[in-house]
């Protein structure tokens, strides 16, 4: 690779002063460096400084262009990031140029919100889409359908469709199985509900989910980026989306071994 994008949240505590590491090491190695404006069609690679919602963001944002993502962290778990210490930048970015990487394929959902036959948002999400309350201490109900065949329903605080990507985020919170990053599937997964019997479903790559919204007071969140305000009888329909994220891979690390350094420091 010798071509780069660079995308810094400036939000977090020295992320400027890596961009300036990270650019001036790489110009410095005969690379071409962009950090502003749209990103060329040329770009083999987009770096993002901060934390998992910046490479999360840079994900959708880049949905389609199959440009391969490496994130350098300064947020908090940054379970996506390959580069968390400042020592490391050099070698990760000799590892870029010297093509020494593997690239990994991520599965995305996309979510549609409908209402009385109307589209209100169509988007897409690497992590999960979420549908949880928008008024405050406010009981949550739920009717949920796989492949048009109704399931159960939920008296909860929301409930969550995530993808492998995501299940070690809020699905993780919410009591939702780990999944390996690799795998192709959804989990459907309740939020606090108000019933002992109510579990995570893992579901096929090809299932579609089909929620229906039994009161008012609720909002759909795709990665907790994208809000819509639903009403008593909205729909939000979710399948797989036939994009992908393609991560950088540096580091011969398992995920079991990287879910096992990041959980312990929890």
């Amino acid at each position: 690779m010798n071509c780069f994008y660079i995308i810094a949240n400036y939000n977090k505590e020295y992320a400027g002063e890596a961009r300036d590491q990270i650019l001036t090491y790489l110009e410095s190695h005969g690379a071409v460096c962009f950090s502003s404006g749209t990103v060329p069609k040329e770009v083999q690679c987009v770096i993002t400084i901060g934390g998992d919602g910046t490479l999360i963001q840079t994900a959708r944002d880049l949905a389609g262009r199959n440009i391969p993502l490496l994130g350098v962290n300064r947020g908090h778990l940054g379970y996506l990031n390959q580069v968390s210490r400042e020592e490391d930048i050099a070698w990760a970015m000799d590892a870029l140029l010297e093509d020494k990487y593997q690239l990994e394929r991520r599965m995305m959902i996309t979510g549609k919100a409908l209402r009385g036959g109307e589209l209100l948002l169509e988007d897409i999400a690497l992590n999960e889409i979420a549908i949880t309350r928008f008024d405050p201490l406010k009981v949550l109900r739920y009717s949920v359908y796989v492949n048009d065949e109704y399931l159960n329903s939920y008296s909860a605080d929301g409930v969550l469709v995530s993808t492998p990507t995501g299940s070690t985020a809020y699905n993780l919170s919410a009591g939702g199985p780990v999944i390996s990053p690799a795998a192709r599937m959804m989990v459907l997964t309740p939020i606090c509900s108000h019933s002992l019997n109510a579990r995570s479903l893992v579901l096929a790559p090809e299932d579609r989910v089909r929620i229906e919204v039994a009161n008012s007071g609720q909002v759909a969140a795709f990665d907790g980026d994208t809000f819509v305000k639903l009403e008593e009888g909205d729909w939000v329909c979710i399948e797989p989306s036939r994009l992908e994220t393609v991560m950088i891979k540096l580091k011969q690390v398992s995920f079991m071994q990287n879910l096992s350094n990041h959980l312990g420091g929890i």
